[in-house]
């Protein structure tokens, strides 16, 4: 990659903190390791060493929007902390060109005792701006801030939401050329949320590179071309969004992807499946990818307690159609196979949008079914039927199914086949978005020209 074209460089980052026992230690660390290096003896150690980051190297490419996930404590905030410059590596380097901006969290930055108007010039100042510059953008930072009288009250008597708004709106509309995001968005209303992605989107157009951490791993998906996993204070995973995304999910619940398990019961004949459609579900292990439909790029993962072995797909009636009509019935049926004793298990069903979008999702719990009273024994079989309309535009769609059950807290996965199934939604020329709401429209002349 051409070094002109890289914004972000970090090279073989590691940061390490002391923690203490006691205040005293935290004393004589600051003190006696330069005495004894200035004396020539051995420098002893007062703390004990932790590492948060460990041998971190990656690139941004100019323009470029990069998600980092991990689980809280991996040192997501640390790397960003260091790329901005506000805490030093202790090993490695970092190289950016250009203006960055941050939101490192809520109001970093702010004076509390300053009204909004006079934090706007001050972190606009921070930022490389002058008084004039700043004078010639105030009516668009306060305008996409939308906090209205507020602007000339002290920042102290701000909601949380009301200080990311501000925050965002000075960092957004500088025109950085690396923008840094680190959860803050999570805070603000839906409506401020769509503003700032639109944001967002225009300033990877202009250029603008952006590091985005989120917990919200669709946004991820949706928002991102490339994504980073960090665990355990090393990059785990780079790569393309969803496939890193997939592998937080692993380690975010505690599994790991579900191997073959060569003692599973040997498959029983196919159960009488009793649905309206009375449609033919295979109980043989390699089923559900020789059906039409099947995503072979699916990500399946689960402890294998129980397995998704089959399906069946009709709209109107006509089985695995090559595309489905707006309005139609569609239904899906399912084989499930307990290779161990569970109870209560939980199906549970999800469509999503080519680029990761959920459109909807429920489960059987959710919807009260019988099954979340039931217990499934090993080497017992299961139908399952799930019936909807169709309400989507146009488009490429993917079902994912998964098969849980609940311990305590924890939800425990068995089998998740996500983006297992594919199907295509025929054109909908009157329908603009994702889904048909249905929505009439009637006009009425109120007065007529004489």
């Amino acid at each position: 990659m051409s070094s002109e074209n890289v914004a972000i460089s970090v090279k073989n980052i590691s940061k390490c903190f002391y923690t203490y026992e006691k205040p005293r230690d935290r004393l004589m660390q600051a003190i006696m390791p330069r005495l004894q290096r200035w004396a020539g003896d051995e420098v002893t150690t007062y703390g004990k060493e932790f590492w948060a980051l460990r041998d971190i190297s990656f690139d941004v490419k100019k323009g470029e929007t990069v998600g980092i996930v991990g689980r809280n404590g991996s040192g997501k905030s640390t790397l960003l902390q260091i790329i901005c410059g506000t805490l030093t590596p202790t090993i490695g380097s970092i190289e950016t060109q250009g203006r960055i901006a941050a939101l490192l969290e809520l109001g970093s930055g702010f004076n509390p005792e300053f009204t909004g108007r006079e934090n706007i010039y001050l972190n606009a100042a921070v930022l490389g701006l002058t008084r004039d510059e700043v004078n010639e953008r105030f009516d668009a930072i306060a305008g996409f801030a939308d906090i209205g009288e507020f602007i000339d009250q002290p920042v102290k008597a701000y909601s949380s939401g009301m200080a990311v708004r501000l925050a965002f709106a000075v960092q957004a509309q500088v025109d950085p050329d690396i923008l840094i995001v680190d959860e803050a968005l999570s805070v603000g209303d839906a409506r401020f949320q769509a503003k700032c992605f639109e944001r967002l989107r225009q300033l990877k157009d202009n250029g603008t590179s952006i590091l985005l951490v989120t917990h919200a791993s669709e946004q991820v998906v949706t928002h991102c071309s490339r994504a980073i996993l960090i665990n355990q204070s090393r990059i785990e995973l780079i790569g393309e969004s969803r496939p890193v995304v997939n592998r937080y999910m692993d380690i975010l619940f505690g599994r790991e992807k579900r191997p073959e398990k060569k003692d599973a019961p040997e498959p029983r004949a196919p159960l009488p499946v009793h649905t309206p459609e009375a449609v033919k579900l295979s109980f043989e292990q390699n089923a559900y990818a020789s059906r039409p439909g099947y995503n072979a790029h699916e990500y399946r993962w689960g402890d294998g307690a129980a397995t998704l072995l089959d399906f069946h797909l009709s709209a109107a009636g006509r089985e695995y159609p090559n595309t489905i009509e707006s309005g139609e019935d569609i239904v899906l049926n399912l084989a499930i196979q307990f290779n161990h004793m569970i109870v209560s298990p939980i199906l549970g069903f999800t469509i999503k949008t080519k680029e990761g979008v959920t459109v909807y999702g429920t489960n059987s719990y959710l919807l009260d079914c019988e099954s979340s009273q039931t217990i499934g024994t090993a080497g017992t079989q299961a139908t399952a039927c799930l019936k909807f309309v169709n309400r989507l535009a146009t488009g490429d769609y993917f079902i994912s199914v998964g098969i849980a059950s609940r311990s305590g807290e924890d939800i425990l996965p068995h089998d998740r086949r996500y983006d297992s199934i594919h199907f295509v939604v025929a054109p909908t020329p009157q329908v603009l978005g994702l889904i048909d709401l249905g929505a009439s429209m009637e006009i009425k002349l109120v007065t007529e020209n004489v």
